[in-house]
């Protein structure tokens, strides 16, 4: 017998008929003699749609007010599932956040998971119920309700996996793994059967949208073994592991992430000296805008071009204070482009390989792709290229690498 931790996203969850379909699923579980705990999130739509409620009083809700309003989301469901089992014979009991009590800290719409209280989960448990747990919420030490932040509910199913300690935590989404990159680009992209917590980490990082990243982040911290699988098909689904160390024919690259979403800033003739990172960088981080890659050049006059990119939503935003920047600082002028993606190449193979970096811009070149920025850490090697040629790019990387299904 052993210990399951299983999430469902909304999706999952978004129907009486689905709802009624998990837990037939999770029934079975219950059948074969496991003991099981669930984190569900709000029916697909009802966060948006709660979130819609307050936005119709007001533009300024005040953080406390929206984690007690979209918090209710994830009742709805942990009740409605709980119904279902006991309908089906098996013995359920439903807890929110503050019930069980998931105790976070106090920053309402982000609250990072402090500590869990697993005393009634086992006791239910012990007594052969399933507990089902409203995921993306907890209470604070003085008793409020908060949430995790978007995504949020992967964290709690993580959480209490942990907590638990549980044999592995399922995540049921709507795909049935994790594939070495997206299929509606390259039709032969492959489930992988296994991938690594870095690995996994990355690709999350890079704009693989299967898991959150704090949900990534946790079970890599507490080991908790993850499995990505699909709320109404059946399969292995892919797990997320420690890096196995016996593998002696670890894959190179394990998966190939992208991203749209970038755009591009230049600040040209920029005076070469001491702090002038700082000087660019610093108004643009007031400004709670995240920076992603960065380039220096410096000429041989003795000046410097500054490039680095931004999510294309804070372009004009960053554009304007570097405006302002470039004119302090006597910069020449500052370009911009929007047109513009990011691929990745990421695995842990990359460790115990040479001339990986090599093979990718050669990949690239033969097919006339213009490299516009380059990125390195120890498993991942990032380019900036012109939007135009992404889906060109990744499939041609995707078969040299290959990563390719041979059987599609």
């Amino acid at each position: 017998m052993a210990l399951y931790v299983h999430k469902y996203g909304g999706t999952s969850v978004g129907s009486v008929e689905r709802i009624e379909g998990v837990a037939k699923k999770i029934k079975k579980f219950k059948d074969e003699g496991h003991d099981v705990v669930v984190a569900v999130s709000a029916m697909s739509g009802e966060t948006n749609r709660l979130i819609e409620l307050a936005n119709a009083i007001t533009d300024q809700p005040t953080p406390r007010e929206m984690d007690v309003l979209v918090s209710t989301g994830e009742q709805v469901t942990i009740a409605l599932l709980s119904m279902a089992l006991n309908k089906l014979g098996v013995p359920a009991r439903s807890y929110t956040g503050a019930q069980v009590k998931i105790l976070t800290d106090s920053a309402h719409m982000k609250a990072r998971i402090q500590d869990i209280d697993t005393n009634k989960i086992k006791g239910d448990l012990s007594e052969g119920r399933v507990v089902i747990v409203a995921g993306f919420q907890g209470v604070d030490g003085d008793g409020n309700i908060t949430t995790l932040g978007r995504g949020g509910s992967d964290t709690t199913g993580v959480a209490l996996a942990a907590a638990l300690n549980a044999d592995e935590c399922h995540i049921y989404t709507d795909v049935d793994g994790v594939y070495t990159t997206d299929p509606r680009v390259v039709e032969k992209a492959r489930r992988m059967d296994k991938i690594t917590f870095e690995e996994m980490l990355e690709m999350a990082s890079l704009g693989s949208k299967v898991l959150q990243i704090r949900s990534v982040e946790f079970a890599g911290k507490y080991k908790v073994p993850l499995r990505v699988l699909h709320s109404s098909k059946e399969g292995n689904g892919t797990l997320i592991t420690i890096e196995d160390d016996e593998s002696v024919e670890q894959p190179v690259i394990s998966g190939i992430a992208f991203n749209r979403d970038e755009a591009k800033l230049t600040v040209l003739g920029v005076p070469d000296i001491p702090g002038v990172a700082s000087k660019i960088l610093g108004p643009v981080s007031a400004a709670n805008i995240e920076v992603d890659m960065i380039v220096q050049n410096v000429a041989a006059d003795k000046t410097t071009d500054f490039t680095f990119t931004v999510h294309r939503n804070d372009f004009v935003k960053t554009e304007a204070i570097l405006r302002e920047v470039a004119q302090s600082l006597g910069a020449r002028e500052v370009s911009g482009a929007k047109d513009i993606t990011k691929v990745s190449l990421v695995g842990v193979g990359m460790r115990s390989h040479a001339g990986v970096a090599s093979k990718m811009f050669d990949v690239l070149a033969q097919e006339n792709i213009n490299i516009q920025i380059i990125s390195t850490s120890e498993i991942k090697i990032s380019v900036v290229i012109a939007e135009k040629y992404l889906e060109l790019a990744v499939r041609a990387l995707h078969t040299a690498f290959d990563l390719d299904d041979n059987d599609k």
